[in-house]
């Protein structure tokens, strides 16, 4: 039995809040167990140097956790002057999952930001990011699309994530902090709505994994992320179809 009564591939309560914030193209609070996310999307004219004259959009993400976001208070990184290796790994999956579904060339010449800012976290939050972002984006893309902007919404598919892990011998979907903190694996994975891959990231903390454990951790992620679908689709179906 695990700390909060949940069987080994049950998530946590989930809960998205479209229009959380009042001034962002597209924003979602998202609300995984205790983990709690605030997304943004904002619109920006122009696109990085490396795609002048490419034609295309892009697609990019800031994270950040606020200090009491945690049991004790953390340092911003701002006053670090600094940004951690792990922020930016976390910015960089959050990234790739969203480009992965969108038509770039069908975007024009803008960058959407996704910030994705951690008001409270309990394990998964940057899985939960890509999640609730994709919420945010979407729902920036259609300002964009019924202000006349662009032509269509560009979104060819859903994408969520869910971590997974084994924690005492045994395979759990979407780890608590305390669960992850105790895994022996810990590993994060990213799919699309009709089920292809963008991501698997897995790392063996205290002891090593077989290739058989690798495919039943895939296959108990992929059961979250059908049901982390599900909940976008309650509020963005309307705008893509369910």
């Amino acid at each position: 039995m695990r700390g909060d009564g949940r069987k080994p591939d049950e998530l946590r309560p989930v809960n998205i809040v479209p229009h959380y914030l009042k001034h962002a193209e597209g924003s979602a609070l998202i609300e995984l167990g205790d983990t709690r996310i605030i997304c943004g999307a904002s619109v920006e004219a122009g696109v990085p140097a490396f795609l002048k004259n490419s034609g295309q959009g892009w697609i990019t993400a800031e994270y950040g956790m606020l200090p009491r976001s945690t049991g004790v208070r953390m340092v911003r990184e701002a006053t670090r002057g600094r940004t951690s290796g792990r922020t930016q790994e976390i910015q960089r999956i959050i990234g790739r999952s969203l480009r992965a579904v969108v038509d770039l060339k069908k975007l024009g010449t803008i960058t959407l930001w996704i910030d994705c800012d951690v008001i409270q976290a309990d394990g998964g939050t940057r899985t939960a990011s890509v999640t609730g972002g994709f919420v945010a984006l979407v729902l920036a893309l259609h300002k964009l699309y019924d202000e006349g902007l662009i032509p269509s919404i560009p979104v060819k598919d859903y994408v969520a994530a869910v971590s997974v892990g084994i924690v005492g011998g045994n395979m759990l979907l979407d780890l608590t902090y305390q669960e992850d903190s105790a895994a022996e694996v810990d590993m994060n994975v990213a799919q699309t709505g009709r089920g292809k891959l963008v991501e698997i990231q897995g790392t063996s903390e205290a002891g090593l994994f077989t290739l058989t454990q690798l495919r039943q951790m895939i296959t108990l992620a992929r059961g979250g992320i059908k049901e982390l679908v599900a909940a976008q689709k309650e509020v963005l179906g309307p705008i893509l179809g369910r």
